[in-house]
């Protein structure tokens, strides 16, 4: 199938770009509610919209629809594929009466270079079929929010671990010389090689478990979306059961990660840990970072409970607990989380560099929405640490960033406003926030560019209150590593 698949693809590219099957023109024809719609797997609003969008409105319905479509639009849509090609490779099936339907899912996406087509299985949502074992995921929201996770500044080589339908890899060959793709499916390695094909990109495909095709060798970059699901150490799909009890797999990657990167490389990583009665998910994801080699930024977005996590993974597999048998699947899948202590999962990035010197490690929560994309972020933050390692915090001069903004909170009393809170927040990236106190606010007020360093500013501070110059100091040099770390501030002399 494979070999026939691959030669489809020059003509099914020209297809795509005669009828403008690309992400703009798929906006544009949709509009922002039905392309909402779309991402939803709700069909009706785009099957609507499509309707008198010529070859274009064929496409949307028979790839992202997955709607049965008359063969002789079908023909029109995919020349100069011919239809009997198209159904030889796998791409549709006949169906009856003279209508075709699509085998797989092919879509349009933009991730900051423009359009790539990326080729994985049917979402089953659009005609509510069982999920295979072998199922290769498309586009879906893990995979864009790895994506926007994802640095992009350029480097030599990269690592995509667990590629998949290759999302991740296409996106690497933008701002990197070379990619590798591992998975140990076979049909994901088919598909992705499919994909490679039709976007005309030359990436090293390798199958295997984890790290294993490319032992001995080192990379700039690793990426990876694995089968981190928290689970029984069973495999009931392969593109999110590793096999591994509960957060093994997440743990396995984050420790071996760093046996693969180049010094000065980095790794970013979607993950899940549990959170266990009595501990601190922080220590716990911390304690796979040894203490020597690697600097580690881990950002946990969301924490779900038990029932929640496992009713949204059975209904991701075509599972409803509502049946006899997907109701003792969920008993299991909950019993076994009783009885390992589990009072929620946690998701979210982590982000690993390769030193020489003792390790540096943040785990932190960002839950609140952001816009900016976190990736190149994780790169500046990564470089701040650089600089806390290199450089007299105490001694330095620091300016604000024009972004951070002082906001103080009032709440009525009994004579009128009081002052509840006072906080720092960031107006771009993460949009961290931090509260602080008012000697706080008097420190940082005091900060500019050509100005006093924070020793010299504390010494004005703890005098001007009578307050003690050393405490003062340990206390200040406390907070501004905290705002540092999260870019409210920098160095003066240094980037914004």
């Amino acid at each position: 199938m494979t070999a026939t698949l691959l030669s489809a693809c020059p003509s099914l590219r020209q297809a795509f770009e005669s009828s403008s099957y690309d992400a703009d023109s798929l906006l544009e024809a949709l509009g922002d509610d039905a392309h909402a719609a779309l991402m939803r797997s709700e069909p009706v609003p785009v099957r609507r919209e499509s309707q008198d969008r010529g070859r274009l409105g064929v496409l949307i319905r028979l790839f992202l629809l997955v709607d049965d479509i008359e063969e002789f639009d079908a023909a029109e849509a995919l020349s100069p594929l011919s239809l009997d090609d198209a159904v030889a490779t796998g791409i549709v099936e006949r169906v009856e009466p003279d209508r075709v339907r699509a085998l797989l899912d092919i879509r349009p996406l933009d991730a900051g270079y423009g359009t790539r087509w990326i080729l994985s299985d049917l979402d089953g949502s659009m005609r509510r079929t069982p999920t295979a074992t072998d199922h290769v995921l498309g586009v879906g929201q893990a995979s864009l929010s790895l994506l926007r996770g994802t640095p992009t500044t350029q480097v030599g080589d990269v690592l995509d671990v667990g590629t998949g339908c290759g999302v991740q890899a296409i996106h690497a060959a933008q701002y990197a010389h070379t990619v590798t793709g591992t998975d140990i499916s076979e049909r994901a390695m088919l598909l992705a090689e499919a994909t490679c094909a039709l976007n005309g990109m030359n990436i090293e495909l390798l199958r295997g478990s984890w790290f294993e095709p490319v032992e001995g060798r080192t990379f700039d970059r690793i990426v990876a979306n694995p089968p981190f699901v928290v689970g029984r150490g069973t495999i009931e799909h392969s593109y999110r059961d590793s096999g591994i009890d509960l957060d093994g797999a997440s743990r396995l990657m984050i420790e071996q990660a760093p046996n693969y990167l180049k010094l000065g490389g980095t790794a970013v990583i979607l993950a899940s840990w549990i959170h266990v009665s009595g501990e601190d998910w922080r220590a716990r994801v911390a304690s796979w970072i040894p203490d020597h080699g690697v600097d580690a930024w881990i950002v946990q977005r969301d924490v779900a409970d038990p029932a929640l996590y496992v009713g949204t993974w059975l209904r991701d597999g075509g599972v409803d607990q509502r049946d006899v048998a997907g109701g003792v699947l969920a008993e299991s899948w909950l019993e076994h989380f009783a009885e390992a202590e589990v009072e929620g999962i946690g998701f979210g990035f982590v982000y690993l560099r390769k030193t020489d010197l003792p390790s540096d490690v943040l785990a932190e929560d960002l839950h609140h929405a952001f816009e900016d994309p976190l990736g190149d972020e994780a790169i500046a933050y990564f470089d701040r640490v650089a600089w806390l390692r290199e450089n007299d915090l105490a001694g330095a001069v620091f300016r604000l960033d024009p972004a951070t903004a002082l906001e103080r909170v009032y709440l009525p009393g009994e004579d009128g406003w009081n002052e509840e809170v006072v906080r720092v927040y960031r107006g771009n990236g993460p949009n961290w926030q931090h509260e602080i106190d008012e000697l706080g606010a008097r420190l940082l007020a005091g900060m500019r560019p050509n100005g006093l360093a924070l020793r010299e500013l504390v010494a004005l501070l703890a005098s001007a209150n009578d307050l003690d110059e050393t405490d003062l100091l340990v206390g200040s040099v406390k907070l501004i590593t905290g705002l540092f770390r999260h870019g409210l501030l920098a160095p003066e002399g240094g980037e914004d």
